[in-house]
């Protein structure tokens, strides 16, 4: 792409990382971002250094419609005045994982879904190291995780395989993209205030499958049939992964073992359930489909059971980050739906007192009523969606308490745990009303349970 024009509209993560990216193979760029906060202009400065024209507090759309190549951050909503301008102007524009596609030379495993991904994502990568081969891992992973889908295309040399986490917002601006192994974790409803149904939010997912051909593989979950509805009549060979079901061509639970059973393979039992590292029974189905892929992608058994059963932790989510008292303080912050809360509070043993709230997506709650009662001590409740979260629970979950700060919401679940409890922070919000992101908030909550926890006589933080 020597000398070709690109513009990148958005400077977050994804826009610094396509930029650099532009540069390195000789385009000549220009970004711009209505933001000018402190550290949206350190990252202009930078990119300023290493030659391109950076555009702070507007978007212009002459030298954006100039560009060859119009890159879009996810961040940026369908409705900003820059895409209706460019639409308008007929302006056709991809998504930063689209743009760093073109660039990779290896093998793609892509992982789209509701619930699970960045866990599903990762644990695959973990899962093709432990079995030597050499992997790049990014995408809409997280801050800190892992980097963007253009960082991964810089690699020299090439991986042999590159594991890519997509969102809705990232599937939606795709063109050519196709990964050689696609996953779907799961579908529920989610970021509402984005999408105007359900039905559209499942519309971008569905684009994973649009350049499949006959060498595409999917690894979809078994026991939801709009997984399957998703992939259509998609070209290529389906696998399937369930915690629940077994006697197919896929990844299962039998006899307690986290099993693998291809047709035509020998079935084979890969690792123990209960000595896998991660809580919860979702997080069983994320490893399975992580199995599921990489074997796929080549790693062996051994390797597998041995990676697994050393899975990491990913920070906040169902990540125990105390213990005192004889009380468990886990961080789901990264729980920003009522499917993702809803499956914590299922999957997890023992009373529960369960911290909910955050900003409010337009989702319907009344789906959280039935979990809360069937196994939940306490549930707290605060953020712009408290009173809609009270309203949809109503009168069948007792002990309800509203807070005011969440510094409060710590205490009062503190007060009400007992011994053999667990204090679950999973909002099924997302976190803007009082945080900057879901990291800052399940940071706050780790901070803030350590600093109960170690209070009891009988227990310590660690």
């Amino acid at each position: 792409m020597e000398g070709a024009q690109v513009a990148i509209v958005g400077l977050a993560a994804s826009g610094y990382a396509a930029a650099e990216l532009a540069l390195n193979r000789g385009g000549t760029v220009y970004v711009s971002d209505l933001r000018t906060d402190a550290s949206t202009s350190t990252r202009g400065n930078e990119l300023r250094s290493l030659g391109a024209r950076v555009e702070l507090g507007e978007h212009s759309v002459a030298r954006i419609t100039a560009s060859q190549t119009v890159v879009v951050s996810p961040g940026i909503p369908a409705d900003a005045p820059v895409l209706v301008a460019l639409r308008r102007a007929g302006v056709r524009w991809i998504s930063e994982p689209e743009f760093a596609f073109r660039f990779f030379d290896g093998a793609l495993i892509a992982v789209t879904g509701t619930n699970g991904k960045t866990t599903t994502a990762m644990l695959t990568a973990h899962l093709l190291e432990a079995a030597g081969v050499d992997v790049a891992v990014g995408g809409n992973v997280g801050i800190g995780l892992a980097p963007p889908a253009s960082a991964l295309a810089l690699r020299d040399p090439a991986p042999a395989w590159y594991v890519v986490e997509m969102s809705s917002f990232q599937l939606a601006d795709i063109d050519a993209f196709r990964p050689d192994i696609g996953v779907v974790t799961n579908l529920a409803p989610d970021h509402l205030d984005r999408y105007e149904s359900v039905a559209a939010y499942y519309g971008d997912k569905a684009r994973l499958f649009d350049n499949a051909d006959e060498d595409s593989v999917w690894v979809l979950y078994r026991d939801d049939p709009a997984v399957d509805e998703l992939a259509g009549d998609a070209a290529g060979r389906r696998f399937y992964f369930s915690a629940r079901t077994s006697g197919f061509s896929g990844t299962y639970v039998k006899d307690g073992f986290l099993t693998l059973g291809i047709e035509g393979e020998p079935e084979v039992g890969v690792l123990d359930a209960g000595r896998l590292p991660l809580l919860g029974e979702h997080n069983v189905e994320n490893a399975l489909a992580a199995m599921l892929a990489a074997h796929l992608a080549g790693a062996g058994t051994a390797a597998m059971g041995q990676g697994l059963e050393s899975a990491p932790a990913l920070p906040h989510r169902m990540e125990l980050v105390a213990e005192g008292r004889g009380v468990r303080w886990v961080n789901d912050s990264k729980a920003t739906n009522v499917a993702a809360a809803a499956s914590a509070i299922a999957n997890l043993s023992g009373p529960l007192v369960v911290m909910l709230g955050g900003k409010d997506k337009g989702e319907d709650f009344a789906p959280l009523a039935q979990v809360l009662t069937e196994k939940v001590r306490a549930t707290i409740i605060l953020g712009e969606a408290g009173d809609r979260i009270a309203s949809a629970i109503g009168d069948a979950v007792a002990n309800v308490f509203v807070c005011e700060s969440f510094e409060d919401a710590v205490a009062t679940a503190a007060r009400a745990a007992q011994s053999g409890d667990t204090v679950l922070l999973s909002p099924a919000c997302s976190s803007f009303d009082m945080f900057e992101s879901y990291e800052e908030r399940g940071t706050r909550f780790a901070e803030l349970a350590r600093g109960v926890a170690p209070s009891a006589p009988d227990g310590e933080a660690h």
